[in-house]
């Protein structure tokens, strides 16, 4: 090995593990979006780009990349990373999807998810596409916007019509009493068997045969009941629009069967849980910081584990 080849792996190998950034990496992050929300942001970005340069060093993909953010070109060519297996990047403590990432860097800093992305149809390694190489040239991407949901009918009621008082419900008394009569009028009422008695020489009685006349009767028509619509009045309707929530879920931390600290609500499309004391951010829950006057010794071990 010839004396500029070591004195290079000295320079790769001393930057790497000093954390310099190369003139490469810093033209890079001089074209982010948006600014730095905190400081652990602003080292995560680093890492990110970092990590992206590494890997674009071995496919020639640096200057294409350089060149499209600068001059923000829709017509570059692709620039691409291998896929992983769960297509996601690992950077740092955190995972999530390249072209995501990347979008968020150097073109839309308020992204929410990848649902918000679509590829221009000259890119030939999108995301979608599920090839071994993914594409992360954030100028392949555009952003549409989430389709809204459309407003809900519900009837609307005037306040007038809302009943202030309850109905007065009848007492046992009058209810044991209806329940007699009911019965009353049961027991006196006599029903006919339909069936024709004979009288002693084999001759239907005259009052078996009144019996037989009438149930052989044709049944009246029957009557005409009115349409439900004709019945029912007009609703006035009025729309509700879907509001989307402010956060997808909510992440309660227990000790035994105490709760410890408040809910963390989640903003993000993916949220880290770990044990450090940092303060908790956006995609980021910390449990280092929280404490418990109650917590023994087998709680402690195991919050080492987390």
């Amino acid at each position: 090995m010839t004396m500029d080849g070591v004195l290079k792996d000295f320079l790769q190998t001393t930057s790497s593990r000093l954390n310099f950034a190369s003139p490469i990496e810093k033209r890079l992050l001089g074209w982010k979006k948006g600014e730095y929300k905190t400081e652990q942001e602003e080292k995560w970005c680093e890492k990110a780009v970092k990590s992206l340069v590494k890997k674009l060093r071995k496919s020639n993909g640096l200057e294409e990349l350089e060149r499209t953010i600068s001059t923000a070109d829709h017509n570059s060519k692709c620039v691409t990373i291998a896929r992983s297996l769960d297509s996601r990047l690992q950077v740092g403590t955190k995972k999530g999807l390249p072209h995501v990432i990347y979008c968020r860097l150097w073109r839309y800093p308020d992204l929410g998810s990848h649902h918000e992305l679509k590829p221009v149809e000259h890119c030939q390694y999108a995301f979608h596409l599920r090839r071994e190489q993914v594409c992360v040239n954030p100028y392949h991407y555009n952003r549409v916007d989430t389709p809204s949901l459309p407003p809900i009918l519900v009837p609307k009621v005037p306040h007038t019509d809302i009943p202030s008082t309850l109905p007065e419900v009848p007492s046992l008394d009058k209810l044991s009493n209806c329940l007699s009569n009911l019965s009353g009028t049961s027991g006196t009422t006599s029903t006919s068997s339909g069936y024709l008695t004979e009288d002693s020489n084999g001759n239907a009685s005259p009052q078996s045969q009144r019996t037989a006349e009438e149930s052989l009767q044709p049944l009246p028509s029957p009557v005409s009941l009115p349409s439900p619509e004709s019945t029912l009045p007009t609703l006035e309707l009025e729309p509700v629009m879907y509001c989307e929530p402010t956060f997808w879920c909510s992440i309660s931390y227990y000790e035994m069967n105490n709760r410890v600290g408040e809910n963390y609500h989640a903003s993000q499309d993916s949220v880290t849980v770990d044990g450090f004391t940092d303060p908790s951010s956006s995609d980021r829950f910390c449990l280092g910081l929280l404490s418990n006057v109650n917590r023994n010794n087998v709680v402690e071990q195991t919050r080492k584990n987390i």
